[in-house]
């Protein structure tokens, strides 16, 4: 069986507060709560008008003491721009208040432009390069050793999962090496996904966290009752994917029905090719999808996205999406 979670950016839909934002995000980790969804992880990104996830760690805490069961974590940290030691204080100190329910994802990228990765490390040093390094510390300041080197209270002994992630082929050789679980950005970042969890689980080296390869694949997912509902839905993604290539800088718009003919089509092509990893239909046509998907990757679990403008058609489809997980 495969498990089934949730991705979330806590964006702006078009004329909302950061506020309010927060208020959908924590929402929308109730309901995942009571509909089987094994872990709710929040991104972390930087100088984005559209987007509130900038504080992943308070806003971890914010769900967490909002919900009672589900797993929550980052998806993730973006190491280059923070100390291990200090991630590991923040970490344990939510794994203290809530115990085995705290996941930290880590990613080797800084999660925004390289202006605001100067803002953010004040320095130029380029942190990346320490990413292997970094994760060594971090389950140092996790583990129960005993000895007289520093320690980050109160994560000693707390052993927080870590999962690696990843957009290309480099992080699945690093999560391969130490036995972790490996996450893949296909929701944004499809190009390389077969391959980067192929290189994974050849290379694999069973750890004390982790016998046997544990693959996680990002999708976006909007599914609804028709296909041509659904498609109508997508339009939002599709207009959230352009904000990248036209460096507009704007929140979650309505959908359109039209939306091919508002943009270039070069445009329309660069969003879609980065949706290319979708579920997005009918129930049937997402099984489906998901069938084909799944004959590439044979993925351990599912991490969705779903950009809908709609909080109940959301909520529909990420319904809809569990039961086509679970089979139905």
């Amino acid at each position: 069986m495969t498990d089934v979670s949730i991705l979330n950016l806590a964006p702006l839909r078009e004329g909302e507060s950061f506020l309010q934002a927060i208020d959908d995000m924590v929402a929308l980790a109730q309901f995942a709560e009571t509909h089987g969804y094994t872990r709710y992880w929040i991104a972390e990104h930087h100088n984005m008008p559209y987007v509130a996830s900038s504080a992943t760690s308070l806003l971890i805490q914010k769900v967490l003491d909002n919900t009672r069961t589900i797993r929550v974590g980052a998806g993730g940290v973006m190491l280059p721009n923070h100390s291990p030691f200090v991630v590991a204080e923040q970490y344990g100190t939510l794994a203290t208040l809530h115990p085995n329910r705290v996941d930290l994802g880590l990613g080797r990228a800084p999660g925004t432009d390289p202006a605001t990765a100067r803002a953010i490390r004040r320095h130029q040093d380029d942190f990346a390069m320490s990413f292997p390094n970094d994760i060594k510390d971090l389950q140092f300041y996790f583990g129960d050793g005993d000895d007289d080197k520093v320690r980050a209270y109160p994560a000693k002994g707390l052993n927080v999962p870590l999962y690696i992630l990843g957009s290309s082929t480099e992080s699945a050789y690093l999560a391969a090496e130490l036995g972790l679980p490996y996450a893949f950005a296909s929701h944004f970042a499809p190009r390389f996904l077969t391959q980067a969890v192929k290189i994974y689980r050849q290379n694999f080296r069973p750890s004390a966290v982790l016998d046997k390869p544990k693959v996680i694949v990002g999708i976006n997912a909007i599914i609804a009752d028709t296909d041509d509902e659904a498609k109508l839905l997508a339009s939002t993604s599709v207009q959230f994917f352009t904000n990248v290539v036209t460096g507009e800088r704007s929140g979650m718009k309505p959908p359109v029905a039209d939306i091919e003919s508002r943009m270039p089509p070069y445009v329309i092509d660069m969003a879609k090719s980065m949706m290319a990893v979708s579920l997005i239909g009918s129930p049937n046509t997402a099984k489906a999808q998901l069938a084909d998907l799944q004959a590439k990757v044979q993925a351990d679990e599912l991490m969705a996205v779903s950009y809908i403008y709609d909080k109940a058609a959301q909520r529909h489809s990420y319904q809809l999406l569990a039961d086509v997980v679970n089979g139905d």
